[in-house]
């Protein structure tokens, strides 16, 4: 297993100071290996569960087609379609805080616009997210499912045209996994931890662990597209959940800070040249 070259702190996380990364230290295209795109991932509803994907195109200064389009708001928040503004992510139902959403499997049709959800292989309710009447549908489901977790009328939302239900608007266009950063933290917890916790959208491979944390402001080729990484992902109690019982069965934010002196896995990016990206492409450093 590659070791790792995340930065480590004994200091509070309250007082961590991210490592700036000094010219000498970045790496350069010669030295930086390639990696390969191992999988691709949509959530078209936020806090519902990932749908892979073979390929996708991504275009230049979009957000990642098909994800994060909808979400549940969880009573009252505020949120107008005419004039979208961020709003907190407990605003919606959520992972961070509601963990059973994760025993729900979710399946949206691009065409149909429709929703069906299944628990346990069954499926529990189906609506076209579209109309009124499929909205309601959903909705009646999961004020049921959730129970006192619904803290107030729930409602689904559709995100207007350029608009999406990131936790980061100006930077959280496309998220990019480190795979080998993910069996690093899983040696280190003595632990399996499933990369779909992360609920990014590219998750590479080839890299080594926590070199992903080192390139923000340079530039990589994925297939056809180029992307420029803007920042870390940090991370909430939503990667706490596993993803295939929704039990909050390891503490990975904990760990992540007890091991690597933060709490980041993972980078958001941008396309700046649009193109295809399918599975098995190989990723470069270019800048």
């Amino acid at each position: 297993m590659p070791k790792s070259n995340m930065p480590k702190s004994n200091m509070p996380k309250s007082t961590i100071a991210k490592p700036a990364l000094s010219a000498a230290a970045a790496p350069s295209a010669v030295a930086f290996p390639s990696a390969t795109v191992t999988a691709i991932y949509r959530h078209p509803v936020k806090g519902l569960s990932a749908e892979p994907m073979e390929q996708v195109r991504l275009e230049a200064g979009a957000f990642f087609p098909g994800d994060r389009l909808y979400a549940v708001e969880n009573g009252p928040s505020g949120f107008d379609p005419a004039a979208p503004a961020y709003r907190q992510k407990t605003s919606f139902l959520m992972l961070m805080r509601d963990a059973r959403l994760a025993a729900l499997r979710s399946c949206y049709e691009d065409e149909t616009s429709l929703l069906t959800l299944t628990l346990d292989g069954v499926e529990v309710v189906q609506g076209d997210l579209s109309t009124p009447e499929g909205r309601a549908e959903i909705v009646a489901f999961l004020t049921f499912y959730m129970g006192e977790e619904a803290h107030g009328p729930l409602q689904v939302l559709t995100a207007p045209d350029g608009f999406r239900f990131t936790d980061s608007l100006r930077s959280g266009f496309i998220s990019l996994l480190n795979l080998a950063s993910v069996r690093d933290l899983s040696q280190h917890m003595g632990a399996d931890v499933d990369p779909l916790r992360f609920r990014m959208n590219l998750h590479l491979d080839g890299w080594d662990a926590g070199s992903e944390l080192t390139l923000s402001g340079r530039e990589i080729e994925i297939g056809g597209a180029r992307l420029a990484i803007l920042k870390r992902t940090e991370r909430c109690a939503a990667v706490n959940v596993n993803p295939a019982d929704a039990s909050r069965d390891l503490n990975v934010v904990k760990a992540l800070v007890r091991v690597y002196g933060h709490a980041d896995c993972g980078v958001y990016a941008k396309v700046v040249r649009a193109g295809d990206v399918r599975r098995g492409d190989r990723v470069t450093l270019l800048s």
